[in-house]
């Protein structure tokens, strides 16, 4: 016996709205129809998608298919799909947190495009000795070198 109760579209739909999915309109802008889409994409830059054939009620997923749910659809364990919706812990995806010795995106990117360093050299620069790399960028520009 599980020891967990047995899944519902209601409990997806849930997990989808605690973990912040966004929903999919269609091509006229409104919610689709047939299914509650959801969407949600992650920091690595890929796309989970999953759907809720509607109504939203109670009715349960048979084992096989909420495998295929959890697995290919919302890429969660049970334990973290359980643990999300009966506690609302959010499940890691590997997110990185943003600490005050990271460069700000905007940053990063002049460092790149216009100061001509590599990312991976970039990424290991200060703040301020990337902020003197810019000065220095901008100073040879001003005076055509």
């Amino acid at each position: 016996m599980s020891r967990y109760p047995a899944p519902t579209r209601e409990h997806h739909d849930d997990f989808c709205v605690a973990e912040k999915w966004m929903l999919v309109r269609g091509s006229a802008g409104k919610p689709v129809r047939h299914h509650r889409t959801y969407e949600l994409t992650l920091g690595s830059g890929s796309v989970l998608r999953t759907r809720i054939s509607k109504p939203i009620d109670r009715s349960t997923y048979g084992p096989s298919m909420w495998s295929h749910i959890l697995r290919d659809q919302l890429s969660v364990s049970a334990d973290e799909f359980w643990a999300c919706v009966d506690r609302g812990v959010l499940p890691a995806r590997g997110v990185v947190e943003a600490s005050a010795e990271m460069l700000p995106l905007h940053l990063m990117n002049e460092l790149v495009t216009r100061a001509g360093l590599q990312p991976d050299a970039a990424i290991l620069l200060t703040r301020a000795e990337a902020l003197e790399r810019l000065r220095q960028y901008w100073m040879d520009e001003g005076s055509g070198r």
